[in-house]
């Protein structure tokens, strides 16, 4: 079953998949993805696969299970951290029951991105981004030692330092190969480039034809140590694309409406795939943008096949002609090159036609909410629930933050253009934002500079208040820093106002803790408003001042036509940017100078208040599993984000976790960020469901960061009541609506859950990524029916059997309810392998890794 594929250093193999499956052209693209994976890593298995893909063309789904082997992984800082605490601890684990802590180490590469933790501490200054990334270091110096550990005790670990762009930008611009050589037992074979991502906007790479999607640390942790990532085989869903964009509509707002489609469609966990006649006028930027947005519509994946556009991105992005050939030769040699007039079995199909798409924003609580531009001030007024007042200095309506940020839409030359464009015609017009906005732009690339800087575009940003405060998530991520002051002054009186971001969250809170409204928009829309200062009726029709010669000129003049962005795009470019900006950045001096352990285990300092070995790194973690009647320990609602779980943005010293920290020696008025501290479980279990617009429905709605004893009926903080059950040996659980755990990959959703000795997760539906990190920590998550009237009291009691727990099984669970009355309800394991039923029986997927670990 091989092919030869020639490169410039002699020909390869490649994995025959017509002789594999001769179907193979009816299948998705991203299914043939998995063949070859399967052909290629563990031939053994093939003959089963294929016969659960040939039931798959016929059903359009299957309940088969599959082993995949990404070729590597990428993490984040904040994601890496909690990995590499956790693995320290199982090194140290290992050591005393005196066995060879090195033995733990990753056979495959991980690259780590620092690109989370930088803060727009200062914003509209020459000064900005050096400063903020000076803060940078001096606040989180003892996190990047421990990262630096990494890359000398864990061969394969490379982390790339501060300011080398955001990881999903770094993937697109300089890690990806699209197709590679690779070589096992003797024998080089081209191959697909997969990957996995501690990330849920990992799918960005999707846009240019790279398998990849987002999972846990737990779970990335486990593949770094050689087991596969075994998934039940994905339905997929076809997203059918006809016409093309028109004048004026940008990659921002096909995700957008990308997003509302597909969560009206109900899509939860399923692979998306893009096909149809309107794919190749999509650039790879266009496609970026869209896949990025991939767990905003609720998909596992946003894959867009192979094809010319492909090789043409490779080329803009500096690679070699050689490697851009070869792409071209193995995709097409592996049936991975896109037909735009075939079509392949789907699972289903939906349709959707770009040149019905306009400039749309997303807001003001969630990505998939769509609206018009001219309905944002309405929609803001009715969320927050009062009539706008008028005369106030600072209007209700305010845009108290405006940022062009994020991997999503910084990636695409097109959309910075736009609003340098934007910024440019302003800036000649003497316009600019009121001074209580806080604007900022934070680009995912350093290469995005020279871009921007070359077309003169820098320049017209820098006028507005738009200059470069960081290559980071900043605000998309919460890092927005502190709010203007006459800003905060007005919210604190009771100003309504929101954030506008280029980002893909809006999740309330989720900006700044300030903010519960947000809305989404393209970053030529960001900056156009942001020149209003606030959220009005039709404000691209709106008069903003007089042109020179004294016409009117309406908010809407600003945009620039699609000739003058790609005008702009094809003088401004050069390929050798991309290598040369990313060198420079690399070569960080402060990065440079950290001295690091050079130990095979971590020297763990107990005055430490950033990194501290956790408890639930053992062997010997017991399975949550049986039979027992709990105590609910918290009944939430819808839309539970794991932004509403683990917590997230400024850590305020009045907060429980502000004030342990305090109590140890550190300085009130700068905690840092709950993202810093992801590596100490004591800060982040005092920070859990810290969001105040988490409600606790046994306590009336009020702030999940508190609870009920229902024993004594006393309240008190969550994680102190979940102590106080632990002590007395009584079981707890949650109960929560639809959507439980959507939003980022956050390891500590599942780990604080599981610290607060949480025995099931009872939802009317989960987040995949979230679902799967429960299942990591050994909690079991339970589906109830949607149609079934749930209302739980303080002291009702659930009592679950769930001691032969299977894919999918049948679950019997009963309400008492405190008034002897009881309640009978069927739920399902949401559990989707075999192997996901091994780690909830082995207590978890530490005590999974490091039993194999022994075995080994």
């Amino acid at each position: 079953m091989a092919l030869w594929i020639e490169t410039e250093t002699g020909p390869v193999e490649a994995i025959d998949l017509r002789a594999a499956f001769g179907e193979v052209r009816r299948l998705p693209f991203v299914l043939r993805i998995l063949l070859e994976n399967v052909a290629r890593r563990d031939p053994a298995r093939l003959a089963a696969f294929t016969d659960a893909l040939r039931d798959w063309l016929g059903e359009g789904t299957s309940e088969a299970e599959v082993d995949f082997h990404p070729s590597r992984v990428l993490m984040h800082d904040t994601t890496c951290v909690p990995a590499l605490v956790d693995i320290a601890a199982m090194r140290d684990a290992i050591a005393e029951a005196g066995g060879d802590p090195s033995r733990l180490t990753p056979v495959l590469p991980v690259d780590v991105s620092v690109d989370h933790s930088v803060a727009v501490d200062r914003y509209g200054r020459s000064d900005a981004r050096e400063h903020n990334m000076q803060r940078e270091m001096d606040r989180n110096s003892e996190r990047y030692r421990l990262m630096k550990w990494a890359t000398t005790a864990l061969p394969g670990v490379r982390v790339h330092p501060p300011g080398t762009g955001i990881m999903h930008t770094l993937n697109l611009e300089q890690l990806a190969t699209v197709m590679e050589v690779v070589e096992r037992d003797g024998t080089r074979r081209a191959a697909p480039d997969t990957l996995i991502g501690t990330d849920s906007h990992t799918p960005m790479i999707n846009g240019i034809g790279v398998l990849a999607w987002g999972v846990g640390g737990l779970e990335a942790e486990s593949v770094f140590f050689g087991l596969p990532v075994t998934i039940r085989l994905p339905d997929v869903v076809g997203v059918r694309l006809t016409g093309r964009l028109g004048p004026g509509v940008l990659s921002t707002d096909l995700a957008l409406e990308v997003t509302h489609l597909l969560r009206k469609h109900g899509i939860s966990g399923e692979f998306i795939e893009f096909f149809g006649e309107g794919v190749p006028a999509l650039t790879c930027g266009d496609r970026a943008v869209v896949a990025n947005m991939a767990p905003e519509y609720g998909a596992s994946t946003g894959f867009f096949p192979i094809d010319g556009q492909t090789v043409a991105y490779l080329r803009q992005t500096g690679r070699s002609a050689d490697h851009c050939a070869f792409v071209e030769r193995a995709a097409k040699a592996l049936h991975l090159w896109f037909d735009p007039a075939a079509e392949p079995r789907y699972s289903r199909i939906i349709d959707l036609d770009l040149s019905a798409i306009e400039p749309i924003l997303a807001g003001p609580r969630r990505p998939q909410d769509r609206l018009p531009v001219a309905t944002a001030a309405e929609a803001l007024e009715a969320a927050s629930g009062k009539p706008f007042e008028t005369g106030k200095t600072i209007p209700d309506g305010a845009i108290a933050i405006a940022a062009i940020t994020s991997c999503t839409n910084t990636s695409d030359q097109r959309l910075l253009a736009a609003a340098g464009l934007v910024a440019r015609k302003a800036r000649r017009l003497g316009f600019r934002p009121p001074a209580w906005v806080k604007t900022s732009l934070a680009p995912g690339s350093p290469a995005a500079e020279r871009f921007l800087a070359r077309s003169g575009l820098l320049a017209d940003l820098e006028a507005l208040g738009f200059g470069i405060v960081g290559h980071g998530c900043t605000t998309c991520i919460g890092n927005s820093g502190p709010l203007q002051a006459d800003m905060a002054a007005a919210i604190t009186d009771g100003t309504v106002a929101a954030a506008l971001l280029s980002g893909n969250r809006n999740f309330p809170g989720r900006v700044h803790p300030s903010l519960q409204f947000g809305f989404l928009a393209s970053p030529p829309l960001v900056v156009a408003l942001s020149l209003i200062g606030k959220f009005v009726s039709d404000p691209m029709n709106r008069d903003i001042g007089r042109g020179p010669h004294g016409e009117t000129v309406r908010l809407g003049d600003l945009l620039p036509a699609s000739e003058e962005i790609d005008a702009i795009v094809q003088r401004a470019s050069d390929p050798a940017d991309f290598g040369q900006a990313f060198a420079q950045a690399a070569a960080n001096a402060a990065w440079q100078a950290l001295d690091a352990p050079a130990s095979a285990r971590f020297p763990w300092d107990p005055a430490s208040t950033y990194i501290r070995r956790p408890p639930f790194a053992s062997a010997r973690t017991a399975s949550r599993l049986g039979a027992y009647e709990a105590h609910p320990l918290l009944v939430l609602g819808d839309d539970m984000t794991t932004d509403h779980i683990s917590p997230a943005g400024q850590i305020g010293a009045a907060s429980h976790a502000g004030r342990h920290l305090v109590a140890h020696g550190d300085p009130p008025d700068d905690l840092n960020v709950y993202a810093a501290r992801r590596g100490n479980w004591e800060v982040m279990v005092r920070g859990l469901f810290d969001n105040r617009t988490a409600g606790n429905l046994l306590i009336d709605g009020r702030p999940a960061a508190r609870t009920i004893h229902a024993p004594t009926m006393e309240e008190g903080p969550l994680w102190a009541i979940a102590e106080r059950y632990r002590q007395e040996n009584r079981p707890v659980v949650i109960v929560a609506g639809e959507r439980y755990g959507t939003g980022s990959s956050r390891d500590w959703a599942a780990k604080g859950v599981a610290l607060l000795g949480i025995r099931a997760v009872i939802a009317r539906s989960f987040e995949r990524i979230h679902r799967s990190n429960l299942i990591g920590m050994g909690v079991l998550p339970v589906v109830i029916d949607r149609a079934v009237p749930l209302s739980i009291g303080p002291q009702d009691r659930i009592a679950i059997d769930a001691t032969a727990v299977e894919p999918r099984s049948e679950l019997k669970l009963l309400i008492r309810r405190a008034d002897g009355q009881s309640q009978a309800l069927v739920g399902r394991a949401a559990v989707e392998t075999e192997r996901e039923i091994r780690i909830l029986n082995a207590g978890g997927m530490i005590s999974t890794i490091l039993s194999d670990t022994r075995t080994r």
